[in-house]
């Protein structure tokens, strides 16, 4: 099989989360263990750090990428979903795997596909793995894709666990209250690994010191450790003076005040420099030579370095066009804040989402005086159009439905004059189509 015909191979062969939902989803790791005994488990040959929570989890790993490929170490890099090509999610340094790379390792294993049968999830995890352990990397930041506790990704050993913090998403599959959602994501606590947490939420707290208590890992809420004196942002960049409460043994500098700038605009991304500086605190003690230089460095070149798209993006400037992935009701109060900040005289909004999400709470939330132009994302998860454009008048919002978030995008960028605001989002498959 060619690149093509092998990733056709994986689509059509394998259930695909993004593609189908809840039914590709295990409720075990079984077939991730039996898929990676068979390629004399790659997972424990490189050091590593995982990376879970709700919303912030990408942003987050590619930022800690950025610093540690800028601090001189080769760093892999695995993420879900992709935008544009398969091969973003495995990344060396900052750069995708070769195509060669997939073809050969589905034509080397695919007798092993198909005696153990695993998801395309898992057979893509177990690729990173082998892949990092081929290419000897000196560690690799690895995302959870859904969840944690089941999650193919929870074979790993690593040096620091990272949970970014805990919102509404995947109920049907992690659970309908927080708490269970939060034990689900906990689930990557290893015993006597140490694990940041990204935001003190006083629901789930407990959740995650009972879990640390018991596996003796240490723990801290990154939110509780920085104090942000000052942030502001254009288009392009944002600004963030930071305090550190107390300082720690390796402390960044003498002085525990300190000015970023990163190139990842969007303001929620505050709180997940305070997630990234604390862990950047926890491989310092490990032996990490990361330098105040690496880190100021890194996270104004994080899309640069790492190829990081679709966080508060520009991707047009006439008329104004903003896309983001923000999707559930967290990451889409983050969003509006965002808008709120943009001088504009009438937004124009191009929205999909998918089938399996909180819709009626997202829709609530959003601004009555936009007009919307309806999509559906072209994944079988996708919501009609029609339907979603139904769902978004009973709750006071006015749009046309479109064929396809191509001729969503372009309606909305005609109708919208200079000084308006196109925006993009909905969800991560929307954003895809646009970008």
């Amino acid at each position: 099989m060619n690149y093509n015909d092998t990733l056709n191979y994986l689509y059509t062969q394998l259930p695909m989360f993004t593609r189908v939902g809840a039914s590709a989803f295990k409720k075990d790791l079984d077939n991730t263990i039996a898929l990676c005994d068979r390629l004399d488990n790659p997972q424990h040959k490189f050091k590593s750090i995982h990376v879970g929570g709700t919303n912030g989890k990408g942003s987050t790993s590619h930022m800690l990428a950025a610093i540690l490929q800028t601090a001189g170490y080769k760093t892999g890099l695995y993420t879900s979903p992709h935008l544009k090509d398969f091969r973003e999610r495995i990344r060396i340094n900052g750069e995708m795997i070769s195509e060669q790379t997939v073809v050969d390792f589905v034509a080397e294993h695919q007798t092993n596909f198909e005696e153990i049968e695993p998801s395309f999830f898992e057979m893509t995890v177990a690729l990173a793995f082998d892949v990092f352990a081929k290419e000897q990397v000196d560690i690799a930041l690895i995302e959870v894709g859904l969840g944690g506790r089941l999650d193919s990704t929870n074979i790993i050993t690593p040096l620091l666990s990272v949970i970014t913090n805990i919102g509404w998403d995947h109920m049907n599959i992690l659970g309908d209250t927080l708490e269970l959602i939060a034990s689900e994501k906990a689930g990557i606590i290893k015993p006597g690994i140490p694990v940041v947490i990204g935001e003190h939420q006083p629901e789930v707290s407990e959740v995650f010191l009972n879990k640390a208590k018991k596996g003796n890992s240490p723990i801290e809420f990154a939110s509780e450790e920085w104090d942000v004196l000052s942030e502001s942002s254009d288009l392009n960049l944002l600004s963030v003076e930071i305090q550190r409460q107390v300082l720690p043994t390796f402390a960044f500098s003498e002085e525990p005040i300190f000015t970023f700038q990163l190139d990842l605009p969007g303001s929620y991304q505050v709180k997940n420099l305070k997630t990234v500086l604390t862990a950047v605190e926890e491989l310092r003690n490990r032996g990490f030579n990361i330098t105040d230089e690496h880190l100021s460095t890194a996270l104004q070149s994080v899309k640069r370095l790492t190829g990081l798209h679709g966080r508060w993006e520009v991707i047009n400037t006439t008329p104004l066009t903003i896309c983001d992935t923000g999707h559930n009701p967290e990451g889409i109060a983050e969003v509006l804040k965002n808008i709120a900040s943009v001088t504009y005289k009438q937004l124009h909004f191009v929205i999909g989402m998918v089938n399996d999400k909180d819709i009626t709470k997202v829709l609530a939330m959003l601004p009555k005086k936009a007009i919307y132009y309806f999509c559906k994302p072209d994944i079988p998860r996708g919501l009609e159009a029609e339907s979603l454009k139904q769902k978004a008048e009973s709750v006071g919002l006015n749009g046309v439905a479109y064929a396809s978030v191509k001729d969503a995008l372009k309606a909305a960028q005609t109708a919208a004059t200079d000084n308006d605001l196109v925006f993009v989002g909905g969800s991560t498959f929307v954003v895809a189509e646009a970008v």
